[in-house]
């Protein structure tokens, strides 16, 4: 199973989340935990996702969904676990 961390932040508004959900579900991407939360007007999610996309795909996901962010006036980030976990390492 590969895991994804997948982070959205930008200036709550409705749909955030109905939009990156159905993002997912169109590309068959199982939702593993997800976590929200509002802080003075500013929309915070992180989703532990699990991709079975690899190389081009994967990528393509990525794009795909900073286009997403975008277009919804929201900064959406995608990475897999392990680069996630090297970047955080104390």
């Amino acid at each position: 199973m590969k895991k994804t961390i997948i982070t959205v932040v930008g200036k709550d508004k409705v749909g955030i989340i109905g939009k990156v959900c159905t993002f997912l579900a169109e590309k068959n991407v199982n939702i593993l935990d997800i976590s929200q939360t509002i802080v003075a007007g500013y929309f915070n999610m992180m989703m532990i996702v699990e991709a079975e996309q690899t190389g081009e795909e994967f990528l393509s996901m990525v794009e795909e969904l900073k286009q997403l962010g975008e277009s919804i006036g929201v900064m959406i980030q995608a990475q897999h676990e392990d680069i996630f976990n090297m970047m955080h390492r104390i």
